[in-house]
């Protein structure tokens, strides 16, 4: 586990301000890797069924929320700590037609604002790696959850390789990153709660071409939009290419890289 000092408020920063925005451009609305595709597959594998009520946890600009209840007929919950993620997402779900389906309230997913043994799934994509304390996350998930219910998740790990300090600090520091669990490390926690573990996936292969891919975007493609939005700043353009080449080698090397994670309590 390699930290730094990251929190809360500077990963604010960045979603209440124009980087957020440029995620969203890269990435999608849903703003994690593998967009719809991703969640199908995760929410297949979680048993995700029509009737269920779930929690997203860091749940941005609500479309993890929108996707579930359009596809799977639940009932969703969000929670995410920044202002302007909550009140686009409310504005999207209104959007939507689904603002009476979908709730959002603004909180820290270490102290989730809901009463123990609430929710049939706990979901997240993408997410907890802005989290600093990922053990009293997974502890206030396991709280919210029912018995017998399913926190599933996906995130930006520590690959099967391994960082070095100084390759995690940069990547940590770009991101905005406290630090990243590995797969291993989830699975203790995990078990430090009491989980059954139904799956740990090691998404990082995948996950380097996905890199590749938003690169090749902002280069090829997206490179005007993502001007416009960090005020026609080339010099921040070029850093910021810079930071996700370096992303992308240490990928390919398997040193950082995603992970899918199913887990029963």
């Amino acid at each position: 586990m390699k930290k730094i000092d990251i929190k809360l408020k500077d990963v604010n920063a960045v979603y209440d301000g124009p980087e957020g925005v440029l995620w969203e451009l890269i990435m999608g609305e849903q703003i994690h890797v593998g967009g719809f595709k991703s969640s199908m597959i995760l929410a297949e594998k979680a048993g995700i069924k029509a009737g269920m009520k779930g929690v997203d946890l860091c749940s941005a600009l609500g479309a993890g929320c929108r996707f579930l209840v359009q596809n799977f007929s639940v009932e969703m919950c969000g929670v995410d700590g920044t202002d302007t993620m909550i009140n686009k997402a409310l504005e999207r779900a209104d959007e939507a037609g689904l603002g009476d389906k979908i709730e959002f309230k603004k909180g820290d997913v270490t102290d989730i604002p809901y009463e123990d043994n609430t929710f049939d799934f706990v979901w997240g994509e993408d997410a907890w790696c802005y989290v600093d304390d990922k053990s009293k996350l997974i502890e206030e998930a396991v709280r919210v959850v029912k018995p017998g219910g399913i926190i599933a998740f996906t995130d930006w790990i520590e690959g099967p390789a391994g960082l070095s300090d100084d390759e995690a600090t940069r990547i940590n520091t770009f991101m905005k990153f406290p630090y990243m669990e590995s797969l291993e490390g989830y699975k203790k926690l995990f078990n430090n709660n009491g989980l059954n573990v139904i799956e740990t996936e090691d998404l990082t292969e995948e996950f380097a071409g996905y890199i590749d891919f938003y690169i090749k975007m902002l280069t090829d493609q997206l490179s005007f939009d993502a001007l416009k939005i960090i005020g026609n700043n080339m010099q921040m353009f070029q850093a910021m290419g810079g930071e996700m080449m370096n992303m992308a080698e240490r990928a390919h090397e398997g040193k950082f890289g995603r992970g899918r994670f199913i887990a029963k309590k």
